[in-house]
């Protein structure tokens, strides 16, 4: 499953759409879930933003060593696109370090 979060812009041919973080989560959570395309600014931020899905997975990996799916950053907001960058990229050496036995959960 390919999964496109945004409140506007319509998703791609192929791409399950989602507003809100919450619903991309819990298709995450399902483990069927293959890549992500995220939005940042979704209109509320009271709801979240494709940031918080980013913290969520960032978190699955390092406590669970949950793999994740190939994530894509589609916001058109300058700032928060280099946040979820950093964060993506945090994410792979996360699960890579956790792949190769170097990164332990601390809990």
């Amino acid at each position: 499953m390919r999964v496109w979060l945004d409140d506007e812009r319509p998703a791609p041919n192929g791409w399950t759409t989602c507003r809100w973080p919450d619903e991309v989560i819990t298709l995450l959570k399902t483990g069927k879930v293959r890549e992500i395309s995220l939005d940042h600014d979704l209109g509320d931020d009271q709801r979240g933003t494709g940031y918080d899905v980013l913290k969520w997975l960032e978190e699955q990996v390092y406590r669970h060593g949950r793999k994740p799916p190939k994530i894509s950053i589609h916001t058109a907001n300058p700032a928060a696109r280099s946040r979820m960058i950093r964060a993506k990229r945090q994410i792979y050496l996360l699960f890579l370090k956790r792949r190769s036995g170097r990164g332990q959960p601390l809990g």
